[in-house]
């Protein structure tokens, strides 16, 4: 099985990783030469990226069943399309309304072609033994932002922010969309089962509430330290650079993370994965405030980072380990919608919160980790303890 997942784990890991670095991970970069060629402030352009996330939580349930009824293929094909429209109008920004519209057209792009999305697309290809195959692609996307970040500052340096955005646009059209549409399989050429083909009403039950609750809260850390990470190691005492350095390894922590999901921790329940990656960012937070700053900073960065790495798979892995694969992607795109309006939702909140508290706002965040953890532990599937049924 594991040979005969590696293509389309190739293909969706390369177009997982375009997807990110051309829509989540742009703002990073680009949000400050934009603002001051449309003469506005970065909280405008962020607004405008948080209402994108917002869309993208709406459709995410009607892409979810999409994709359960008719397959990945034309649902991320059309995500390329929709990036590259989204991009290039991005690109002829010139007033604040276009830049509005261009990250509504960007935001329905992350809707249909993001994680979820992907994640759907493997549980209606493969069913149970998706696992291998969603963190298989989580691991080869991880690298999104250590690739994306140099890429879109080394544009925005040679060739300005527009001809960058024009860039992501055509790399859409010239790489994602040939190998979403080309090299992903037809319907009808695999046997996926046939109860998944209907749709099937899903009930919003005690697990389920569980689940997004869990899930919404901890998206909301994640979101809330990718914004302020430097900013609130700098207000816990630690200096410039080791602000810095400390953000640096978050992305190999995740990608390590995400390497021990696949070597040994695939062959448990994914719930013990996902407690174990709601209690990363808490525990990060308590050898910060034993040990203060310096060189905890980094062991802050690196517990966070791999917390994050594991809860990315752990969004896919769980629910079909528990519900298995009826309705998969429907139910993720119901999970997810809470998800993304926290993520929406944290840059602002946070930044606030972190003019009033400073580094107090993590004990917030660890709150944040601790309950989700407890709704985590809260859920007792039949078989915990043992991996999937395949």
């Amino acid at each position: 099985m594991a040979s005969r997942q590696l293509p389309i784990i190739l293909v969706l890991g390369t177009t997982q990783t375009l997807a990110w670095a051309s829509s989540y991970y742009l703002p990073a970069i680009l949000a400050d030469p934009i603002s001051r060629e449309l003469g506005i402030s970065s909280t405008w352009f962020f607004a405008a990226f948080s209402a994108s996330l917002l869309i993208s939580a709406v459709i995410g349930p009607r892409v979810g069943r999409t994709i359960d009824a008719v397959g990945g293929r034309e649902v991320l094909a059309l995500s390329n399309v929709v990036f590259a429209a989204g991009l290039a109008l991005l690109a002829c920004s010139y007033s604040q309304p276009v830049l509005w519209t261009a990250w509504f057209i960007i935001g329905i792009g992350m809707g249909l072609g993001l994680y979820d999305s992907a994640f759907a697309t493997l549980g209606r290809i493969y069913g149970t033994d998706a696992r291998r195959a969603i963190i298989g692609i989580s691991l080869l996307a991880g690298f999104a932002s250590t690739i994306g970040w140099p890429l879109t500052a080394l544009g925005a340096a040679e060739i300005g922010w527009r001809g960058t955005c024009l860039a992501w646009a055509a790399a859409h059209l010239i790489i994602g969309l040939p190998l979403n549409r080309l090299l992903l399989p037809k319907p009808q050429d695999f046997a996926a089962l046939a109860e998944t083909t209907t749709p099937a009403h899903v009930a919003i039950d005690r697990t389920m509430i569980l689940l997004a609750f869990a899930f919404a809260a901890a998206w909301m850390v994640v979101a809330a330290m990718a914004a302020h990470l430097p900013r609130l190691l700098e207000s816990a005492g630690a200096t410039t650079a080791q602000a810095v350095a400390a953000g640096v390894l978050i992305g190999p922590a995740q990608v390590a993370a995400r390497a021990a999901e696949a070597g040994f921790l695939h062959k448990y329940h994914p719930l013990t994965s996902a407690r174990l990656a709601t209690l990363a960012h808490p525990l990060a937070v308590v050898i910060l405030a034993l040990f203060g700053t310096g060189a905890a900073a980094g062991i802050f960065a690196a517990l966070h980072g791999a917390g994050t790495g594991i809860l990315t798979i752990a969004r896919g892995t769980v629910p079909l380990a528990i519900f298995g694969p009826v309705s998969y992607g429907y139910r993720l795109g119901l999970l997810g919608a809470p998800s993304r309006m926290a993520q929406a939702m944290a840059p602002l909140l946070f930044g606030l919160l972190i003019d009033r508290f400073g580094s107090g706002v993590l004990m917030f965040s660890s709150a944040l980790g601790l309950v989700g953890l407890a709704a985590l532990c809260a859920i007792v599937p039949a078989r915990e303890g043992a991996p999937p049924r395949r």
